[in-house]
């Protein structure tokens, strides 16, 4: 399990990657060769969105993102175990309602044909991507759940001591 996590952690990193490298080339080509690339712009958009979505996944098993722990630091291992299980239950519950909804997105956009300008490319395939990174974040977030629930043991979460 820890191996297929670590691949989606890559692959949000590879993300990452693809958007400097996008934003890169096109200042350079604009700045040195007065060239602007053909949907670079469109393109860089729907990259970030996948980098999103990606980074949503990679970000919300590990539990590394920013949070405002004040009532969580100050009570109980127990109750900071119990309020970890709530919080990551919301947590899966409204990353798997956005899920469905950008599903509905991504067969709209198919369906209606929507393409870029400048190259005509189709843009659904971006958003699927950015759909699979949504399916692979509610994935991470109920093994992150399971595990909270039955092994907490098995997570390999920072620990943080509260401010005195």
């Amino acid at each position: 399990m820890d191996r297929f996590i670590d691949v989606i952690e890559w692959i949000a990193a590879f993300f990452v990657g693809v958007v400097a490298l996008n934003t890169f080339l096109a200042v350079f080509m604009r700045k040195f060769f007065s060239v602007t690339i053909p949907d670079y712009y469109n393109v860089g958009q729907f990259l970030l969105g996948i980098l999103i979505f990606w980074g949503i996944a990679a970000t919300s098993y590990r539990g590394t993102h920013i949070t405002v722990d004040l009532l969580w630091g100050n009570v109980g291992a127990r109750a900071q175990r119990w309020i970890d299980v709530f919080a990551t239950l919301v947590l899966l519950f409204v990353v798997t309602v956005q899920t469905y909804t950008l599903f509905d997105k991504v067969v709209t956009t198919r369906a209606d044909g929507i393409v870029t300008m400048d190259l005509q490319m189709p843009i659904w395939p971006f958003f699927l991507v950015a759909w699979l990174g949504d399916v692979a974040a509610v994935v991470l977030i109920a093994i992150r759940t399971w595990r909270l629930i039955f092994h907490p043991d098995e997570l390999h979460d920072p620990k943080f001591k509260p401010v005195e």
